[in-house]
């Protein structure tokens, strides 16, 4: 079985991208407010890769693993 590798300029991607529109219009989506990203996994994430990153986002947060983004 082959090891699963990260895609790094996903990761970059997403350390980077910020939020196009809203209250939170121009930070980062990794520094977005958790309850902000559980309110769009409950309400129902953007189509497109917007909202790819934002689930993402949102599993990272729910698995405490910010840290990686530092």
């Amino acid at each position: 079985m082959k090891p699963i590798t990260p895609d790094k300029e996903a990761f970059i991607a997403l350390a980077t991208e910020k939020m196009p529109f809203g209250k939170y219009k121009g930070l980062r989506l990794v520094d977005l407010p958790e309850p902000y990203i559980v309110w769009f996994s409950q309400k129902g994430f953007p189509e497109g890769r917007l909202g790819e990153m934002l689930k993402a986002v949102y599993e990272i947060k729910l698995n405490g693993l910010e840290y990686l983004f530092k």
